[in-house]
């Protein structure tokens, strides 16, 4: 199972800045379950709230209209990819320097933490978390002497590698920073007069506000007194957006990179279905991942499309048990399927992707018992091979079940009588601009080359 990373909101000029932020980190709790947090400024006095757990548990009504009081606030919602699960590493983070309230929000993963780390600790920095955002804040700190607080971020982006789009809080300033890839979303818009920004368009649907356009690569947009000013720190990195926000993270109601999700989904889905055609029974997908691909497939093959797998909705976070048993208990309390449709068929299953295949596989047991004849999958997105390092939670090629077997191995572990793949020219001809994504967790071109020796980032996995 992928681990969702983290969802960015920020607004200024609103008198129920706190509000619209909660409303802005719920629409995207898709992505990040571990904890929320809210960071507001009323001009004198920098407030916060933070929690383990979802938006809806962390905030309560106290919170919004009384204690997070402002005009300005950023919002977080987290699952870790650096840092452990703990309250000391939700986010946003703050720091206080003199007469600066400052606060972070960060989406991505450095891959040379360690090395800045090592630095910065050397010169007499402590750190507080375990987060590779707090290197951040330390080398804004570093290079804040005589210089501006937009001098100062643009210099930290300058030294630090990987993957981040950041919202900060500096005071009365809001500024969003995209990394010289652009590996990770980050768009604004406005809400009235106040400018607001958010990893996805669906948490500006919420709200009524009006999308803009996406932050640049190598951009920091800076908000202050209601005045949107941009800077370009860089602009000869060429873009490498993740691709895998279009394949399973965003919302399908979004539009991320300027694509719409839905319509990349089932782009998806079309290509698969003239890549590796199949006379089946019906197509189905494995709700909610593969259900846009599923559709494109339908709609290309003319194979009817049945939701012959049920979703329950009012399912909450199942976390790890210590038993298999328990494992496949919590497999089965999130998808049921519909028994007089499965016996004596066969079924097509489209899946947006596999890491593991461990749960793929209790579910296809589940329906041989239920008398399928047969069952074939159809996968849409390549097979993942190599690590990710910018963000995404599947950093070993040990945890990658196509890093070390063929299809063929795959579709007999899983229990499948066929296994496809998209390839990855058919996952490029489903987007806009075929030459603007990072692909390295298909083919292992990393952009930024990864540290050796520097935690989990470690390519060859000694660390």
């Amino acid at each position: 199972m992928k681990k969702e990373y983290c969802g960015l909101f920020g607004i200024c000029g609103h008198p129920e800045a706190a509000r619209m932020t909660y409303f802005g980190l719920y629409a995207m709790q898709h992505r990040g379950q571990e904890s929320a947090g809210i960071v507001t400024w009323d001009g004198d006095t920098i407030r916060e709230q933070k929690g383990m757990g979802l938006v809806a548990d962390v905030f309560n009504e106290r919170h919004l209209s009384k204690e997070l009081k402002g005009d300005i606030a950023i919002g977080h919602v987290r699952y870790s990819t650096t840092g452990a699960s703990l309250i000391k590493n939700a986010q946003p983070f703050v720091v206080r320097f003199g007469d600066l309230r400052l606060a972070i929000a960060h989406n991505g993963n450095l891959v040379n933490t360690k090395e800045l780390r090592d630095e910065l600790e050397a010169q007499g920095s402590i750190f507080q978390t375990t987060m590779d955002s707090e290197v951040f804040v330390h080398l804004i700190a570093k290079s804040l002497n005589g210089n501006t607080i937009e001098d100062a971020v643009m210099k930290a982006c300058k030294k630090v590698k990987g993957a981040f789009s950041l919202l900060i809080l500096a005071n009365d300033k809001m500024i969003a920073v995209k990394d010289p890839h652009g590996f990770r979303p980050l768009v604004f818009g406005k809400v009235g007069a106040n400018y607001v920004f958010a990893s996805e368009t669906c948490a500006f649907d919420l709200i009524d506000a009006e999308a803009i356009r996406a932050v640049k690569q190598g951009e920091m947009v800076v908000v202050e007194d209601g005045k949107l000013t941009s800077y370009i720190y860089d602009d000869t990195t060429p873009k490498r957006q993740c691709i895998f926000e279009l394949i399973y993270f965003a919302r399908p109601d979004s539009i991320i990179f300027d694509e719409v999700v839905y319509e990349r989904r089932k782009k998806m889905g079309q290509i698969l279905a003239r890549e590796m055609p199949k006379d089946v029974d019906f197509v189905m997908p494995f709700p909610d991942s593969g259900n846009y691909a599923a559709v494109g497939y339908s709609q290309e093959s003319g194979l009817p499309l049945e939701l012959a797998m049920i979703r329950n909705h009012y399912v909450g976070r199942t976390f790890i048990q210590p038993s298999q048993d328990m494992r496949d208990f919590s497999v089965k309390m999130k998808l049921n399927p519909v028994r007089s449709m499965i016996k004596g068929k066969s079924i097509m299953i489209i899946e947006d992707s596999i890491v593991r295949g461990t749960t793929i596989r209790a579910r296809v047991k589940e329906l041989r018992a239920l008398g399928a004849r047969e069952i074939h999958m159809r996968v849409s997105c390549p097979a993942i091979r190599f690590p990710c390092y910018y963000g995404i939670d599947f950093s070993s090629k040990g945890e990658l079940i196509a890093a070390n077997s063929t299809e063929e191995e795959i579709a007999s572990f899983i229990g499948l009588d066929s296994l496809h793949y998209l390839s990855i020219d058919g996952l490029l001809d489903s987007v806009e601009d075929r030459d603007s994504y990072c692909l390295a967790c298909f083919n292992g071109d990393y952009p930024i080359e990864p540290c050796s020796c520097s935690g989990k980032m470690c390519l060859e996995d000694k660390c």
